[in-house]
């Protein structure tokens, strides 16, 4: 799951700052390998990348290699989706949840 698409980029505590103002609506998830439900989730962010590409950055932060972002952020559990709207933290997402519920989290976003 290391291996990252062209549509869902990696990002570390080095270019944090500079991903989630890469693009008006940014979506991170935070996994790390060890985890079951962040492999289970991984599909649903590389749909959600292809069917909102152009509108929507995706970056993945594997939280094991960056302390610093997990910690600022106070990650607890993980997957832990982010959503920045202009740079600030629009919404957080804990959990393996349904693509749905990804979805109605971005499209208010997105008007």
């Amino acid at each position: 799951m290391a291996e990252t698409s062209q549509l869902v980029m990696d990002t570390s505590d080095a270019s944090f700052d500079s991903a989630i103002k890469s693009s008006r609506v940014v979506v991170v998830d935070c996994w790390a390998p060890w985890c079951g439900p962040c492999r289970i989730l991984a599909p649903t962010i590389e749909s959600l990348a292809r069917d909102y590409d152009g509108r929507v950055k995706f970056y993945k932060l594997n939280t094991d290699e960056n302390p610093q972002v997990a910690s600022q952020f106070r990650i607890r559990s993980i997957p832990t989706i982010f959503i920045f709207t202009d740079g600030k933290l629009a919404d957080t997402i804990i959990g393996a949840v349904p693509r749905q519920y990804i979805e109605g989290k971005l499209e208010p976003l997105l008007k």
